[in-house]
């Protein structure tokens, strides 16, 4: 089994920061991928930002520029969403799925809340 947990969400103000992980421990064979997804009241889940075993990265239309995912180099289960510029659209519980060679549809975590205030 694997477990994914996400941490770093919380409460801030249009304009600032925010740095959420994402840690997946358990029977790991391999990653293939790593993604953030989000999910405002009312609307359905939507990708954020992905990154591939090799370090690829795909991000949403509408954090382009401002959030920035990346992979641990010392821990390779590990992986950031540093979030700059937030907006009160970005508001939403996040989650972190992860991609292995026994999972294809991934693992998910239990979700952090992000809310920016105006």
């Amino acid at each position: 089994q694997v477990q994914v947990v996400e941490s770093g969400g919380g409460l801030v103000q249009a304009g600032g920061s925010l740095r959420l992980s994402c840690a997946a421990s358990g029977s790991i064979s391999f990653i293939r991928a790593m993604g953030w997804y989000r999910q405002a009241p009312g609307k359905q889940r939507e990708s954020v930002a992905t990154i591939t075993s090799g370090g690829s990265t795909n991000y949403a239309d509408s954090v382009k520029g401002r959030f920035t995912s990346s992979r641990d180099n010392n821990a390779k289960n590990t992986m950031y969403l540093q979030m700059n510029s937030l907006k009160p659209e970005d508001t939403a519980v996040y989650y972190c799925n992860v991609v292995t060679l026994q999972r294809l549809q991934g693992f998910w975590g239990q979700g952090t809340q992000v809310t920016v205030s105006s």
